[in-house]
């Protein structure tokens, strides 16, 4: 059975995971995000919120999911200690060996880690325990992980801080006579070489491009071979732009096109009829 699920099915059951605070994911993006990562590992996405959290913007594995992906890989645990000063554990794995590791207290409060009101001092063991799991399967069996952290770690990492680039000397614009275009991701729309708009950001150029979509399937000019067929022309005129987006705009993308009624893959159209289809006003 295959774990590919169509985007607009991803985004129904992102939306309902957001709305139930079940899991704890604050935004769409966010489940989304994680999604692509079961997707990429060959899961169903839907599992992926019970193995992931978002920490400061970042998705990490619980610790007892890093755990049972180690154990379901053939690895095996053998625990000396678990207690909230001291956690070691002895982990092997037929591919990589074996390995003790060992966390305590102390070694948290070298690292800087024990600050009031923090997992380290309200949950210590679990903290203890989970650094153990994370450090120890990185080490024996990496593969496994796929160079994910553990949320315990995530959650101790320094906060990403602004670039301080200095103090800044204002410059004042000198007007050209070149026309610059207004933003770096043109609109094209089919039988034009020129842009029809421009756009700063590609969330800007996705929304100027779902109003086309959705004039064209909003539009009782159409049948729905002619809608399909102009669906298919705009993506064609607009894949020299779409090519530079990374993985996540393009799902992004695709789920707004589906909001504004268009399809992700419009079906072939059927033949014209051969009189009688000319429109005055063509949407192009």
């Amino acid at each position: 059975m295959s774990n590919i699920v169509a985007v607009s099915d991803m985004l129904v059951m992102a939306e309902s995971i957001v709305k139930s605070n079940f899991y704890g994911f604050k935004t769409i993006e966010q489940v989304m995000a994680v999604m692509l990562v079961a997707q990429a590992e060959g899961k169903h996405p839907a599992t992926v919120v019970q193995e992931y959290d978002i920490i400061q913007g970042r998705p990490a594995l619980k610790s007892q999911a890093l755990l049972a992906r180690f154990q379901m890989a053939g690895g095996k645990v053998e625990w000396q200690e678990v207690s909230a000063k001291r956690c070691c554990g002895t982990f092997s794995h037929p591919l990589g060996g074996s390995l003790t590791i060992e966390w305590t207290i102390e070694m948290a409060r070298q690292a800087g880690l024990v600050r009031d009101n923090s997992g380290w001092t309200k949950f210590p063991e679990d903290m203890l325990s989970a650094r153990v799991i994370s450090r120890a399967v990185r080490k024996v069996y990496p593969g496994c992980i796929l160079g994910h952290y553990a949320v315990e770690e995530v959650m101790d990492f320094e906060p990403r801080k602004p670039l301080n680039m200095g103090p800044v000397e204002r410059v004042e614009e000198v007007q050209t006579e070149e026309v610059v275009a207004d933003g770096a991701y043109h609109l094209f729309i089919p039988g034009n070489d020129k842009p029809y708009a421009s756009y700063h950001t590609t969330d800007e150029w996705i929304e100027g491009y779902c109003l086309m979509v959705n004039r064209i399937s909003v539009s009782p000019k159409f049948s729905d071979a002619e809608r399909a067929e102009k669906l298919d022309l705009l993506k064609q005129s607009n894949i020299p732009i779409t090519a530079e987006f990374d993985a996540y705009t393009n799902i992004k993308l695709k789920g707004e096109i589906v909001k504004a009624g268009g399809t992700i893959t419009p079906p072939k159209p059927e033949p014209l009829p051969p009189t009688g289809s000319e429109h005055n006003e063509p949407i192009f």
